[in-house]
């Protein structure tokens, strides 16, 4: 027997979404007319960054060196890369020969890309 879908079977869709517009409507209209108004005053003092409540010392924008960051992405890739190794290691006898395989391609890939920037020079520092 195949089932037909008609216009009522939406029905509950219907409902369901109108409960959640309706209930983000009215929270939106009640918090409005109920939460308090607040002044916009500004001054210097309010307008200063806040770090932590140390004291503002200088411009913080100071020549920084791109290696610091390379080698953060570099090591937050790399890290992600090897995190696929655990659940392979954990199944790696239903895997069998077809999964050691790939994962004998992914390693590839790793070691491709470790050897790339490597060569590259992306680890050295000067």
């Amino acid at each position: 027997m195949i089932n037909v879908i008609t216009p009522f079977d939406y029905f509950p869709i219907l409902i369901q979404s109108m409960v959640a517009f309706g209930f983000v409507a009215i929270t939106m209209t009640l918090t409005h007319f109920i939460g308090g108004k607040r002044k916009k005053i500004h001054s210097i003092r309010k307008e200063e960054n806040f770090e932590c409540g140390i004291e503002i010392k200088g411009n913080a924008r100071f020549p920084f060196s791109i290696q610091y960051f390379l080698i953060a992405i570099l090591f937050v890739l790399f890290d992600v890369e090897i995190i696929f190794f655990y659940p392979w290691a954990i199944n790696f006898k239903e895997f069998g020969w077809n999964g050691f395989l790939e994962m004998l391609l992914f390693l590839g890939f790793l070691l491709f890309g470790f050897f790339y920037i490597i060569k590259k020079k992306a680890l050295d520092w000067d």
